[in-house]
């Protein structure tokens, strides 16, 4: 078995799409679903087709409801990613911090549906 991707819900395609390039997520295709939907496939470079978006015709909003969490991504420095990500108007949830002593620097971010991002800096040591 392999995990082959994620799929999350938008309301804005053009929106979501700058969102995720932000972070690094490369728009890999788009594929209309009858005329119902329309799915946008990205990844990060060098990896598969790992995040599916997904527009409906018609919907601009959904309820994310509390069961849902977030998905994480890995950043050389966290730093310096939430300086470039604040330059595009992308804030964290609150200042990098560590869950345990030793621990890596973690932050949220969230995107324009209100899905959360977290970024996790890779251990320097």
């Amino acid at each position: 078995m392999e995990l082959i991707h994620t799929c999350y819900r938008i309301g804005d395609i053009d929106r979501s799409v700058a969102f995720y390039e932000a972070l690094g997520f490369e728009e890999r295709r788009r594929m209309p679903i009858r005329e119902e939907a329309i799915n946008v496939f990205m990844g990060l470079p060098g990896d598969g087709d790992r995040l599916e978006l997904t527009y409906n015709h018609g919907v601009d909003a959904y309820e994310l409801g509390t069961g849902y969490n977030h998905i994480a991504l890995t950043v050389d420095d966290i730093a310096g990613t939430l300086e470039r990500l604040g330059g595009q108007g992308i804030e964290p949830e609150k200042p990098p911090y560590r869950v345990r002593e030793g621990g890596s620097l973690i932050a949220f971010v969230r995107d324009p549906d209100g899905y959360r991002i977290e970024l996790i800096e890779k251990n320097k040591g």
